[in-house]
């Protein structure tokens, strides 16, 4: 009989422990969608335009995208180092910027509020790469799910960090930052020890299908929660302790996943024996590549079918082993990786399908990001008084599209061994049809712009990591992802930076020729961001054309790595 403190220690080493903890990690780490909700209180007590509010907006996307430190130590340091970097600067960054909204401290210059919060966003960096890393090494062979729940869990932060700050019901509406700054500290200080590889690959069980549905079941009920809470909150004038028992069921929600290693570790029938897999892994030869099959198979072999094939490379596989051990022969060396196998960031940039799946992010994410940052003043446009609601609304949506993301791109390379980017393009297509409708001025447009671009949006952040970790390999995933989340930013700093907002000020000084020079400029109607989207539309189409260029080139590697596996 297994005693109690063994029974912990096995708990606190379970993988799906550490994945639940990233869960926790990743609920606060999307701090960076919350700027819909922040660049309101910012503009309108520091007197800034739209133009100064873009370039806090494109600082805090870079901030949120230049992760090559955090993905160079994640190599060499403990997940916790990692994590608790990214405290000290979210802490110090939004900690900095809230002391001055609320003038606590002077004044400080626009350059100055944008060092701290490219700071303070960076933060985030480290929380996703921390528990990303530790994620795709615990669960190797379910990295769309783990990448889309984790993604997801992200993606949710703002709606949840915003349920928090109306719970407290600040009489400062500056108090949002302090919320931004403080919460994520508290929780990851209290988890980071816990997030880190665990071997979890030894830990497989035939169970894990069930755990993994049961966490999509949670993720359904969390986001059904969220919205029904919304909808109540914007049509029913909520009294504080409604909103705080309301808020109380949401953190319960949060929490509940961590009944899944609970029960698997505490009520379990049997524990599973990994030895058997440690010796199939132990017993492998490191020396032999067995990529280097395909340079001996011939056109004959290709031309059998799948299941003929297989055995006949399998065979070869294993007469090279043992030539190799018995010295017999020498397995040539090759020039670099192939894909499927472990690239380095440098061998990676060489290679055209990363890059083409970086531009295609850049166009598609970058139009999305757009929208998000600007999500605040398109509310206010349209005489919307309460941006908070669409804040948290396109929150709930980019979750779920993170969860579903990972899910149905899982099922395509799974089921049919067709390549994931495909599903990165038929998103790409959903958001700009999404975009062109807004331009448009259709009805409800704003609505339709907040469900689709939030799930459009997310769903990139689901498929394209998992994408990446199956075409470049695991080995340096951290600085891999680090590279391609600068998509993101550099798409906003043109489409946002300098598209969408000198539109918005253009149209703005049209409707207000007597706006005085230090005066904000507001900008009404649905002209204010019309032609922006019409643009943006334009983008992800051809984004869209790049994506299945990468299908395309793609195909016969995910035919390789998934053709064979049963359905």
């Amino acid at each position: 009989m297994i005693r109690l403190p063994e029974k912990v220690n096995t708990f606190l080493s379970n993988r799906w422990l550490v994945f639940v903890a990233s869960m926790w990690v990743q609920s606060c780490s999307g701090i960076g969608y919350m700027y819909g909700s922040i660049s309101p209180v910012i503009k309108s007590t520091m007197g800034y335009n739209q133009r100064q509010i873009a370039a806090l907006g494109v600082a805090k996307d870079i901030g949120d995208a230049i992760g090559f430190i955090a993905g160079s130590l994640c190599e060499v340091a403990p997940i916790w180092v990692v994590l608790f970097i990214g405290v000290a600067q979210n802490f110090f960054g939004y900690g900095l910027v809230w002391l001055t909204v609320n003038g606590t401290l002077p004044e400080l210059p626009l350059w100055v509020l944008c060092v701290c919060i490219f700071v303070g966003t960076n933060g985030e960096t480290y929380f996703n790469t921390g528990a990303l890393v530790s994620g795709v090494q615990n669960f190797p062979k379910s990295r769309g799910p783990v990448v889309g729940i984790l993604k997801g869990f992200a993606g949710l932060s703002g709606a949840i960090l915003t349920q928090v700050y109306t719970m407290f019901n600040f009489p400062d509406e500056s108090a949002i930052i302090f919320v931004v700054a403080v919460g994520p500290t508290i929780v990851i200080l209290s988890v980071m020890f816990i997030v880190r590889p665990v071997g979890g690959h030894r830990q497989a069980r035939q169970s894990d299908n069930t755990s993994f549905l049961a966490l999509y079941g949670v993720c359904l009920i969390l986001a059904a929660y969220l919205l029904a809470v919304l909808i109540l909150q914007d049509l029913v004038n909520l009294n504080q302790p409604t909103i705080i028992a309301l808020t109380i069921g949401l953190l319960i929600l949060v929490l509940l996943p961590v009944t899944i290693p609970i029960f698997l570790v505490f009520f379990s029938p049997k524990s599973h024996d990994p030895m058997e897999e440690t010796l199939l892994i132990e017993n492998q030869n490191p020396d032999v590549i067995f990529s280097e099959v395909e340079d001996e198979t011939s056109s004959e072999i290709d031309s059998l079918p799948d299941t003929e094939r297989e055995k006949r490379i399998s065979h070869l596989q294993a007469k090279l082993v043992q030539a190799a051990a018995d010295g017999a022969v020498k397995v040539k060396k090759k020039k670099g990786p192939r894909r499927g196998e472990d690239f380095t960031l440098f061998q990676a940039l060489q290679k055209a399908d990363f890059l083409l799946m970086f531009f295609s992010l850049v166009l598609a994410s970058g139009s999305g990001l757009t929208v998000i940052d600007n999500l605040g003043q398109m509310c206010e446009s349209l005489g919307y008084e309460n941006p908070h609601i669409f804040v948290s609304m396109i929150s709930i949506w980019n979750f779920l599209g993170r969860v579903a993301g990972g899910y149905f791109s899982e099922i395509i390379v799974r089921k049919y061994a067709y390549p994931r980017p495909v599903a990165m393009a038929a998103v790409q297509v959903v958001m700009a049809f999404s975009l062109f409708y807004y331009a448009m001025g259709a009805p409800g447009a704003i609505y339709i712009v907040s469900v689709v671009m939030g799930s459009c949006y997310g769903a990139h952040w689901a498929i394209v990591p998992s994408a990446a970790s199956e075409l470049f390999g695991l080995k340096s995933f951290g600085a891999l992802y680090n590279f391609l989340a600068l998509a993101s930013p550099t798409g906003s700093l043109i489409f946002s930076g300098v598209i969408a907002s000198g539109i918005y000020d253009y149209e703005a000084k049209i409707q207000s020729q007597t706006v005085g020079e230090g005066e904000a400029l507001t900008c009404y109607g649905t002209i204010c961001y019309s032609i922006t989207c019409g643009i943006l539309s334009v983008l992800c189409l051809i984004a869209v054309s790049l994506s299945m260029i990468v299908v395309y080139r793609t195909k016969r590697v995910y035919a390789k790595l998934y053709g064979n596996q049963p359905n």
